[in-house]
């Protein structure tokens, strides 16, 4: 059915302006976004098109490539473009709302949340350190690696001047897995060692490292692991 052809308010533009971006369905906001389908569909049949290849999942159209994306007949760049640039300023409106945090950092599902909107979705794992003051609150992040699908490594001395820098007396360090199992492998419990001995040599204390899945994560304090364990 074309555009043209439905009631004023279930146009999907329209709707928006109407009821609000909540009324509409995932499809409805990818065709806002696309703005007009092709000579033989629709926007909305296109944009179900563009779902389909991602089996109706927005992590999986986040990761899709854009040459398939491009690959779909009516997507150009100038349409591949706005779906781009709008799960980019999803993700940043996320990263700005949890950039300030008011409570301490105590717990490894408060760390959880607040680095998931960075980490979720990503095929390639990041490693990320969390700096600390003596009341546990934040007061800065930094990304320390972007590695391949399995693997990331950190410099410990970058680690140290950075926390030196920002005055903090204590740091958590973060990473995600791909796969979507947090339990950690035996590298990441080796750099983990390497990195608290690093940091205690100078007064500080990692005093977690929390591994990240879309919907859990793996603490190595809550799980005492050694040499971790007080």
């Amino acid at each position: 059915m074309r555009i043209k052809d439905l009631r004023a308010d279930e146009r999907p533009r329209e709707k928006l302006l109407a009821r609000g971006a909540g009324s509409l369905s995932n499809g409805e906001l990818l065709a806002v976004l696309l703005r007009s389908g092709n000579p033989r569909c629709s926007v909305l049949e296109l944009s179900r098109q563009l779902l389909d290849l991602s089996d109706g999942r927005l992590g999986a159209l986040f990761n899709l490539p854009r040459e398939r994306m491009l690959s779909l007949p009516g997507i150009g760049a100038g349409k591949a473009a706005s779906v781009l640039a709008a799960f980019e300023l999803g993700r940043r409106f996320l990263m700005e709302e949890s950039s300030v945090v008011k409570r301490p950092l105590l717990t490894a599902q408060g760390v959880h949340e607040l680095m998931l909107p960075q980490l979720k979705g990503l095929q390639h794992e990041e490693c990320w350190v969390l700096f600390l003051n003596m009341h546990r609150y934040l007061i800065g992040k930094m990304r320390v690696s972007s590695g391949g699908s399995n693997s990331t490594t950190f410099d410990i001395r970058q680690i140290i001047r950075a926390a030196l820098d920002k005055g903090a007396t204590a740091l958590i360090l973060v990473h995600n897995h791909p796969t979507g199992n947090p339990t950690p492998g035996p590298s990441d419990i080796r750099r983990t060692e390497e990195l608290r001995r690093g940091v205690a040599a100078l007064g500080l204390e990692l005093t977690d490292h929390v591994v990240v899945a879309d919907d859990s994560c793996y603490s190595f304090a809550d799980n005492r692991m050694y040499p971790l364990q007080k």
